[in-house]
């Protein structure tokens, strides 16, 4: 795999909650940190995802914002 963005996160599918149109997709990365994904339930079926499915979070944003206290 081959991809522009910086941000790619190896991981593993720990839950996906299934809604109408969409599902949350909850991966864990290696030191325990979840990233969660909200994409079309097409894009789950048409990815294979399962629970224990490894997968790559990938961040590709035009603007981090950063704050605070």
């Amino acid at each position: 795999m081959k991809i522009s963005a910086r941000n790619v996160l190896k991981g593993k599918v720990k839950k996906i909650n299934t809604g109408a149109v969409n599902s949350e997709v909850t991966i864990e990365l290696a030191g325990g940190q979840e990233l969660i994904s909200v994409i079309t339930n097409a894009s789950v079926a048409n990815l294979g995802l399962k629970e224990g499915s490894s997968v790559y979070g990938v961040v590709k944003a035009s603007n981090v914002m950063i704050a605070v206290d």
